[in-house]
């Protein structure tokens, strides 16, 4: 489900970020090479606006003109937005997309890629490069729910079926790697399913308050450490694999052709799990503007010169 839930929150200042990217379309340099904007959008977490962010940088450093829409919506707005022409790039986590068209995810990444690849290029859509950087599903409880039921697996769960309340994102509930896959994989039983967030700040306040015991949460988000929540190991492998990797309408690469897709693959090579969680903290735990957050790690990787 993933990201189909996905995630990590930045709270206000993401928002009023991704509201002005929105509103303000391209980049100042306006770009230098011919060719159309290309519209960026990204799912409505803050992860998915910042990696979204990450490539426009990278692009309009190289020369292209980027229009920005980010927080689009989730998978079930934004995916057919894609397939349209209403964008022509999004981030995308390999495992939950696939899943989403109708394949079958798998915790082998070059498998599942390989598979999204054929599953989506019927509708003019090219994935590029995954990265090393993966954010998956993840059930957390408090530390203290963790000790009073000696929680430390998923499957731990099961000794308390039917006692517990589940929160999460409102999709939840229909997602397999969510609640069906609770239900199915691990045979766990709720008391009540509450409908949050993806992963946010209403989950984490839920958590904190015992309103829930279990809260879906994302594995790359630093709220889980700077909170002292236990992530729960998923010792049954509900979930696959989900790098991320940017989802591009073909068009736009038969347009600007091969440098293009060198440019986006430079950004996904060095786009790893440790980085992201480092820059999701920047972000959604110590206020940093997301926008700076992008330059610095692009200069800091040398993918733009400073």
């Amino acid at each position: 489900m993933r990201k189909p839930l996905r995630r990590t929150v930045a709270g206000a200042a993401i928002i009023a970020f991704a509201l002005l990217a929105a509103a303000c379309g391209s980049g100042d340099d306006g770009g230098t090479k011919e060719g159309p904007a290309i519209k960026i959008g990204s799912a409505n977490f803050s992860e998915s606006a910042l990696v979204a962010e990450i490539y426009a940088q990278a692009l309009e450093a190289d020369g292209y003109s980027v229009e920005r829409k980010l927080n689009t919506g989730n998978r079930e707005i934004y995916a057919p937005a894609l397939e349209s022409g209403e964008l022509d790039l999004i981030p995308e986590y390999i495992g939950s997309i696939l899943t989403y068209l109708g394949g079958t995810a798998s915790s082998d990444s070059d498998t599942t890629y390989a598979d999204l690849q054929t599953a989506w290029e019927p509708a003019g859509i090219q994935v590029l490069d995954y990265a090393p950087a993966q954010d998956k599903n993840g059930f957390a409880v408090t530390q203290e729910t963790a000790d009073e039921l000696g929680l430390s697996t998923v499957s731990d769960l099961a000794a308390a079926n039917g006692t517990l309340v589940l929160g999460g994102p409102p999709e939840c509930p229909e997602r397999e790697f969510c609640l069906k896959g609770l239900e199915g994989v691990y045979g766990l039983e709720f008391a009540e399913f509450r409908p949050l967030d993806a992963g946010g700040p209403i989950t984490v306040a839920a958590l904190e308050g015992d309103e829930i015991q279990v809260g879906l949460m994302f594995t790359s988000d630093g709220t889980i450490l700077a909170k002292g929540f236990v992530l729960l190991e998923d010792d049954r492998g509900l979930q696959p694999s989900e790098n991320i990797a940017p989802a591009v309408r073909k068009d736009i690469v038969d347009e600007y052709g091969d440098d293009f897709v060198v440019a986006l693959n430079a950004v996904s090579e060095k786009l790893t799990t440790t980085e992201l969680i480092s820059m999701n903290k920047l972000v959604g735990i110590d206020g940093e503007d997301p926008e700076t957050v992008a330059a610095e790690w692009l200069a800091a990787t040398g993918i733009v010169s400073s």
